[in-house]
């Protein structure tokens, strides 16, 4: 589910985000990224993803991250790594799985952080979980 046609959209009230690569929904304490289909999300792209983040939230912050996985993309799970070293914005992240190639992948890229990464069923789910973060509590 698209994360503008949830009820949590209307309650939360992001401000909406288009970047080349994708839709980002920035919330007070977390991201919702939705890519688009066929992209390969890469280095350069996170850093255009971390100068908005910073532009928004200011230098410094802390934010949870959600992947609402709607469409097929790739990501280099590398990325992982360089944004712990580089720039330690990600307090966790949340990844929404719609079918097994989705969960596989998630499963990967938990192997190349020392973050938190949860794997979720849904749009909901995710947010509750994000927002439960005792980081934000």
């Amino acid at each position: 589910m698209k994360f503008e046609k949830s009820p949590q959209y209307k309650i939360l009230k992001p401000t909406k985000l288009k970047l080349p690569f994708g839709f980002y929904y920035f919330c007070n304490n977390f991201i919702v990224g939705e890519l688009f289909e066929g992209v390969h999300f890469d280095w350069d792209m996170a850093k255009i993803l971390i100068k908005e983040i910073y532009a928004h939230y200011g230098e410094g912050a802390r934010v949870a991250y959600i992947a609402n996985r709607i469409n097929a993309y790739s990501i280099d799970p590398q990325n992982w790594v360089k944004l712990e070293k580089e720039y330690d914005v990600l307090i966790a992240s949340a990844i929404v799985i719609y079918n097994n190639a989705s969960y596989i992948n998630a499963s990967l890229e938990k192997q190349f952080t020392q973050k938190s990464i949860k794997r979720c069923l849904s749009l909901t789910e995710a947010i509750q979980w994000v927002e439960n973060l005792e980081e934000f509590n």
